[in-house]
C-alpha cells in the first residue's frame, strides 16, 4: 500500500476549489487500485488543504492519474490551486494511545 499526499494551496475561489476536488475524489475512487480517502482543512489557514489516498501500490495511482478522464479534470484545478503532490510509504506505524 502507498499513500498519496497532496498539500494544495487555494488562491482561487474555495467554493469552486471543493466542486473540483469532489469531482477529482469520485474519479478517484472509483479506479481500480483505490482504497481510501481523507481530505484535511488547516486550522491556521483556511486556504490550505490535505488530501490522502491509499492507493494498493503505486502502479495503480499512476494508471489512474494518467487517464484522460483525470487529465480533462484536474486541468480546473491548475487556475484554483497550488498543489505539492507526493506518494509516500509506510515506514513505521505505532499503536495507538490509550
Amino acid at each position: 500500500m502507498v499513500t498519496f499526499v497532496n498539500k494544495l494551496t487555494v488562491h482561487g475561489d474555495i467554493d469552486e476549489f471543493l466542486a473540483v476536488k469532489d469531482r477529482l475524489t469520485a474519479y478517484m475512487s472509483s479506479q481500480p487500485g483505490y482504497v481510501g480517502h481523507e481530505a484535511l482543512r488547516s486550522l491556521g489557514d483556511e486556504r490550505v488543504f490535505l488530501e490522502l489516498a491509499v492507493w494498493e501500490n503505486p502502479a495503480a495511482h499512476r494508471r489512474a492519474v494518467r487517464s484522460e478522464e483525470f487529465q480533462a479534470l484536474v486541468k480546473d484545478l491548475g487556475s484554483l490551486a497550488t498543489p505539492e503532490p507526493g506518494l509516500y510509504e509506510t515506514v513505521e506505524a505505532a499503536p495507538r494511545a490509550r
